[in-house]
């Protein structure tokens, strides 16, 4: 079977060197001519592995021959590399900040609220509860502090209008599914052209936020069953699907999808998901599925 290593550079700075694709071709076994996706960024290596080897494993060993070149490797079959489902985690994923965090910046307890945060994500402490014990410190807070914070703070990261732009006009459907907020969720995915998205809800009154959220709480099992559920409302197969997250909540998905890509991510997420790009924007995710430059929509 026909496997093909993606090399994948930030496209700020491409690092798509000859001497880096060169390095890749000589330890991937079999290798055939690397086909540019797009310059000094994104790169593609077709090659005939053995039955026996580990797709981490040669993953490894190639960014070890690179020597430190920001440049991120996935190994995949390269057929059937396009997916047709897209489903996305909001905060540090789709945009560069964590809401919770600055929201808590307004009532002077953003360092307080961010090391749960950082906790939650890492694995180490629960996500429902560490969220009831951030949105509890959130209590009286004027809700019109949104849409200052969607304002001021809240910055896309780059890639991810095009990723979702490019895959909707190649007919996939897109869902960001967030253990954030409504509040957010709701503009956030309108900006970037999301089709749906999910989220949790906080409760407000008067104005205020009551500093409780609704129940259940959209955390990890949830966002696996969001997958699942649009998978096969479209009747679509696991590996027709794409899913990408940086924290732990997004483990399940991550396992679930057929493509499951750690952005970014914690270190625990990093070393169990199928795909990693530490280095790259979102446009990653499309060079991944053999997209090239020519393809891909501005969004």
């Amino acid at each position: 079977m026909v496997y093909v290593a993606t090399l994948i550079s930030n496209p700020a700075h491409g690092a798509l060197t000859r001497e880096v694709i060169s390095a890749a071709r000589a330890i991937l076994p079999g290798s055939d001519e690397a086909a540019h996706l797009d310059g000094d960024i994104a790169a593609e290596i077709p090659f005939d592995p053995p039955a026996d080897f580990s797709i981490h494993g040669i993953e490894d060993t190639v960014r070890a021959a690179l020597q430190g070149a920001p440049v991120d490797v996935v190994v995949q079959l390269a057929a059937g590399r396009r997916k047709r489902l897209f489903v996305a985690d909001m905060d540090s994923t789709m945009i560069a900040q964590e809401c919770i965090d600055e929201l808590a910046d307004m009532v002077g307890l953003k360092a307080h609220v961010a090391a749960i945060t950082e906790r939650a994500m890492r694995g180490e402490i629960e996500f429902e509860p560490a969220l009831r014990e951030r949105v509890g410190l959130l209590k009286g807070l004027s809700a019109s502090v949104v849409d200052d914070v969607l304002r001021e703070r809240i910055r896309l990261t780059p890639g991810g209008k095009a990723l979702v732009a490019t895959m909707k006009a190649n007919g996939a459907y897109t869902a960001l599914v967030s253990g954030g907020f409504t509040l957010f969720t709701g503009p956030v995915g309108a900006m970037i052209g999301f089709d749906e998205d999910r989220s949790n809800v906080l409760h407000v009154a008067d104005g205020l936020l009551a500093g409780t959220v609704a129940e259940p709480i959209l955390g990890r099992d949830a966002k696996t069953a969001t997958l699942i559920e649009l998978r096969d409302r479209f009747h679509l197969s696991p590996s027709e699907t794409l899913a990408v997250g940086d924290g732990a909540n997004d483990l399940g998905m991550l396992g679930e999808a057929g493509l499951g890509v750690a952005f970014h991510a914690k270190p625990k997420v990093a070393a169990a998901a199928h795909a990693r790009i530490d280095h790259g924007d979102l446009t990653a995710l499309l060079y991944l599925q053999g997209y090239t430059r020519e393809e891909i929509r501005e969004g």
